[in-house]
């Protein structure tokens, strides 16, 4: 198979951090000879169409788009397709924020020898023909984006097959201008069915606290993917928010949402309509907004004395914190060793911290109010839940989506409802939250385990729904900080694997699951790009 320079996923940049995007620019010829416009779907480039299109980009929400269902002929894109399965390699690129099978930059196509070139006439026919001057004019004239180049061609194919998606981002990187999609997913002829996942959606933004605009949590505009669809919009920060939904249909029926994505760019220097020195945008992009995270944190109450790391768990908290803990914990000799450990290594993985009996009472509440809220696996069936789902009793939406979104614990009112009136799971999580973790007795356990002087806190109970929630690699260069998590993911047990087998302990089982990796909920410390320390 013929290969071409490699290519950074969509919208993502990789500086030595893995965040930088390098742009492939080829200088070949931006206005070929040939005459682009008989490959383009009948009456696409003409004024009527164009004015259509205007006044539908014009009034799109939640920011301006536009969907053109037939762009190409249908015989040119059948043969880009065969060419892009047979003829190029895929590799399966994954980071935070996306996981996708891509190709090279298709803009290093122009370096290839004549014979590699013969491989691929429908790709190179509908790479001139979507940077040729006439396209470009075209979408000049829907979006009012301003010139755009011919010579700075930056575009790939990508294969979205069963757990790859997008998360949110506006694409703001560099002299982008316009971001562009263009479907062929296959089998050719099937419909692609919205339950497949795979959906371009758009986000409305709003004001934060500082007045910068951000993402709101949930999408206003979902696209599912057709064949020769192509949709475009221009490239805004504070505003071009977007995202591809997770595709979960089995790939063994040939399924994947393919397409040539990519960016026009501004006019270069020597091209028409070159302005050196733009301004910089108003606002931040998605990517530089990761950098400048701030968690809130509560000061302990001057009353509570500040526990010193050599100090010896009082009689109090340890009676305190036996109406949780795994009692395990709480020896002397066992609290000891955890200590020496921490200091060596800078990290601790407790298994079985809570109490039997506790987790005896939570897990099955945990397991109902999933299935309750059509979050289980058998209710799902392998789908994408609807983004309200899982918001039932107290359960809010915390964003923005550029940077992470889960589902927390509101605040309880006093006016419409009572402890009494919460689903059975949230009043336990409410006491781990509320009661334990920020207590006296915790944070003297902490010390003695870290020793370390612990000032303020902030604790958050999270709910993380399958194919809809994460967070995104951040950074919170202030003070030092000790990150505390407890995982309470119910076990899921592999019925297939245990037929015949009788009754066996979670630890004898195969992995599967959530101990393989497939379904994904890492807790992940990567190392800060400026150094070998992680975070």
């Amino acid at each position: 198979m013929a290969k071409v320079q490699a290519r950074s996923p969509p919208s993502i940049s990789d500086t030595d951090c893995g965040r930088q995007k390098r742009l492939k620019t080829s200088h070949s010829s931006s206005t070929p000879s040939a005459d682009n416009s008989s490959l383009f779907y009948a009456g696409l480039l003409e004024e009527n169409s164009v004015e259509f299109l205007r006044t539908k980009y014009t009034n799109s929400e939640p920011f301006k788009f536009a969907v053109i269902e037939k762009l190409f002929q249908d015989n040119l894109l059948r043969g880009v397709k065969e060419e892009c399965l047979n003829e190029l390699s895929f590799s399966e690129k994954e980071t935070d924020i996306y996981k996708v099978n891509q190709t090279g930059d298709l803009a290093s196509l122009s370096y290839l020898s004549e014979a590699q070139l013969e491989l691929f006439p429908n790709l190179l026919s509908l790479r001139d023909a979507l940077y040729s001057q006439e396209f470009r004019k075209f979408i000049q004239a829907v979006t009012g984006c301003g010139p755009l180049s011919g010579s700075k061609q930056d575009m790939s194919v990508n294969s979205y097959t069963k757990g790859c998606h997008l998360l949110n981002h506006d694409d703001v990187i560099g002299t982008r201008r316009v971001s562009y999609i263009l479907y062929m997913p296959i089998p050719y002829g099937q419909e692609w069915k919205k339950e497949y996942g795979g959906a371009l959606e758009l986000y409305p933004v709003r004001l934060d606290d500082d007045g910068i605009p951000e993402p709101e949590a949930i999408p206003s505009k979902a696209i599912p993917p057709s064949w020769n669809q192509f949709v475009f919009f221009e490239v805004q920060p504070g505003k071009s928010f977007h995202s591809v939904e997770e595709v979960v249909v089995i790939g063994d029926g040939g399924y994947a949402r393919l397409s040539i994505s990519g960016w026009f760019h501004a006019a270069q220097e020597g091209e028409e309509g070159y302005v050196a020195g733009s301004a910089p945008p108003e606002h931040k992009s998605s990517r530089e907004q990761l950098t400048s995270c701030s968690t809130i944190f509560t000061q302990y109450p001057e009353t509570s004395e500040t526990p010193h790391p050599d100090s010896s768990l009082s009689p109090e908290h340890t009676a305190f914190l036996l109406k949780f803990l795994n009692p395990v914990y709480l020896q002397l000799r066992t609290m000891k060793a955890l200590m020496a450990r921490f200091v060596a290594e800078s990290s601790l993985e407790l298994h079985y911290f809570l109490s039997d009996a506790l987790i005896s009472e939570l897990e099955p509440q945990l397991l109902e109010a999933d299935a309750a809220d059509g979050l289980d696996g058998v209710t799902r069936n392998g789908r994408i839940p609807p983004h309200n789902a899982g918001t039932s009793g107290s359960w809010n939406i915390r964003g923005p989506p550029h940077k992470w979104r889960y589902c927390t614990l509101g605040n309880i009112q006093k006016s419409d409802s009572s402890e009494t009136t919460l689903v059975p799971a949230e009043k336990i999580l409410r006491k781990l939250q509320d009661e334990l973790l920020p207590s006296a007795a915790f944070r003297a356990w902490l010390s003695a385990l870290t020793r370390l002087i612990i000032l303020s806190y902030s604790v958050e109970a999270r709910r993380f729904r399958p194919g809809l929630d994460y967070t995104l690699a951040t950074s919170e260069a202030t003070d030092a900080r000790l990150d505390v998590v407890l995982g309470l993911t119910p076990h899921v047990k592999n019925e297939q694997s245990r037929k015949g087998k009788g009754k066996a302990k979670p630890e004898d089982e195969e992995p599967f699951g959530w101990q393989t990796g497939e379904w994904g909920g890492w807790e992940v410390m990567l190392p800060n790009h400026r150094s070998r320390v992680a975070r």
